[in-house]
């Protein structure tokens, strides 16, 4: 199963608040009225520039298996290889926003207008992530429509480049997945065009598979440690976490 999803841009325009703390802003602290204006501005440039859709492609375990393999440098040990086998589904993904909301914040720092070319980077960037979550949204309902889930299922997005899958699995994710029919492509050094892209793969699967502890090797440097809230998120609940409290 093969399917290319088409969103607008107000489906993934991302939450606020997730846009300022991706710019390290403190947790209760009130923006001053030019960030809440520059964010007003790249909210509207983002509604306008944005041609968010996604592929994803369902893959059988062998299959994902040689994936996920990719050039042989993922970690020794790493969840993800410990989670798929248990996985009832899998289905790859590739997702972006679009090459003009991209290449804008690039335009907008060589005309002099730093801040605001920050906050559409931010603004893009959270869109973007929010795309791999809209997607598992998507693949829960397909498999629901036929019956393939349960109270108990949980869909979750997995990307190379995080918790031990190394960045150069893309190589062979592509291979198999092919977004280039989307306009998604990838570079010598494993970068996505257009740039505000995310890929992986979608595991669908009783919640407790999604659990771990975190205390792997690479553990030790992962600053955001979103491990923890997407475990949450798994024995929470089963609709989406893509939501908005604007």
């Amino acid at each position: 199963m093969r399917t290319i999803v088409q969103f607008t841009a107000g489906e993934t325009v991302p939450e606020p608040g997730n846009v300022l703390r991706r710019q390290n802003l403190p947790e209760g602290v009130e923006p001053s009225g030019r960030v809440r204006e520059l964010l007003h501005s790249a909210f509207d440039l983002y509604a306008a520039l944005a041609t968010p859709q996604g592929v994803l492609e369902e893959i059988e375990p062998a299959d994902f298996a040689r994936v996920y393999q990719g050039e042989g440098r993922n970690a020794i040990e790493s969840p993800l290889a410990e989670i798929f086998p248990s996985a009832d589904s899998l289905a790859l993904f590739a997702a972006t926003t679009g090459d003009a909301v991209s290449t804008r914040p690039g335009e907008l720092f060589e005309q002099g207008e730093l801040a605001l070319a920050v906050m559409l980077d931010a603004v893009a960037s959270e869109a973007a992530d929010g795309l791999a979550a809209l997607l598992a949204d998507r693949y829960s309902s397909m498999l629901t429509s036929k019956s393939r889930t349960s109270e108990d299922t949980r869909v979750l997005p997995y990307a190379p480049g995080y918790c031990g899958w190394d960045v150069s699995g893309q190589a062979q994710l592509f291979a198999y997945l092919r977004p280039e029919e989307i306009g998604i492509t990838l570079n010598n050094s494993f970068l996505m065009r257009p740039l505000k892209s995310v890929s992986g793969v979608l595991m669908a699967g009783p919640a407790g598979i999604h659990c771990f502890r975190p205390g792997y090797p690479f553990c030790v440097e992962c600053k955001e440690q979103e491990c923890l809230e997407r475990m949450a998120f798994a024995l929470r609940r089963k609709h989406s976490r893509h939501q908005k409290d604007v």
